[in-house]
């Protein structure tokens, strides 16, 4: 069982900059993750806040909810949030951080992740690509 997770803003995808993160919604991304699961062998549950300490319950849970690991798109929250950070670095679970844009063509602030550095990989870049390679490297012991 894998859980994906996305932060802040996430949930306005297909609205927000579709310049940047194109136009297909949150709802087509969680579809095509439960299909890519599907197609892995693997349950997927998705889930989405704006909150951060919704996403750092979620973190702190997911092993004792039987997931196997997690693929979390943090938001702007990959840039500040220690507190996510120290939750991803405070579980056994393995962890691959995605974003849709490759955030180091982007503004200066946004090429800094305090999250990375405990997650097991990072994809950039891809668009909705990126979810499937990560939970592809979760279920194939890629990471």
């Amino acid at each position: 069982m894998l859980l994906v997770l996305n932060g802040p803003n996430l949930n306005r995808l297909g609205l927000r900059e579709p310049g940047v993160y194109g136009s297909q919604t949150l709802e087509d991304l969680e579809r095509l993750c439960e299909g890519w699961g599907a197609e892995l062998s693997v349950t997927v549950t998705c889930r989405q806040s704006n909150f951060e300490g919704q996403l750092l319950e979620w973190v702190h849970e997911a092993q004792e909810q039987g997931f196997a690991g997690i693929v979390i798109n943090p938001g702007a929250l990959t840039h500040y949030s220690y507190a996510l950070r120290d939750a991803i670095a405070g579980q056994p679970l393995p962890v691959v951080e995605v974003h849709i844009s490759n955030v180091d063509a982007r503004e200066e602030f946004r090429h800094r992740s305090v999250t990375a550095a405990v997650c097991r990989g990072k994809i950039s870049g891809l668009g909705f690509l990126g979810y499937r390679l990560a939970m592809e490297a979760l279920t194939e012991g890629g990471t």
